[in-house]
C-alpha cells in the first residue's frame, strides 16, 4: 500500500483516512465516532486530532468536541 504517511506513526495509510488502520483502532470509540461525523465541526474535530498529535498524546487518551 502506498500513501501519505499516518500521522501518528508513519506507516502508510489509505487515501482520505487520518490514520494508519492499526492506529485508527487505538483512539477510543467516542473520539473515533466524533471524528467520523461529517458536519459543520468536522474540520474542528481534525484540528483538534492534529493538535493531540503534534502534542504525542498517546492514541488511547485522544479526546475530540462530540
Amino acid at each position: 500500500m502506498t500513501g501519505t504517511p499516518c500521522l501518528s506513526c508513519r506507516k502508510p495509510r489509505r487515501a482520505g483516512q487520518y490514520l494508519c488502520r492499526a492506529c485508527w483502532f487505538r483512539i477510543p470509540g467516542p473520539a473515533r465516532a466524533a471524528l467520523g461525523r461529517r458536519d459543520a465541526r468536522a474540520m474542528a474535530r481534525l484540528r483538534e486530532l492534529h493538535n493531540q498529535l503534534a502534542a504525542k498524546v498517546p492514541l488511547d487518551q485522544i479526546q475530540v468536541s462530540p
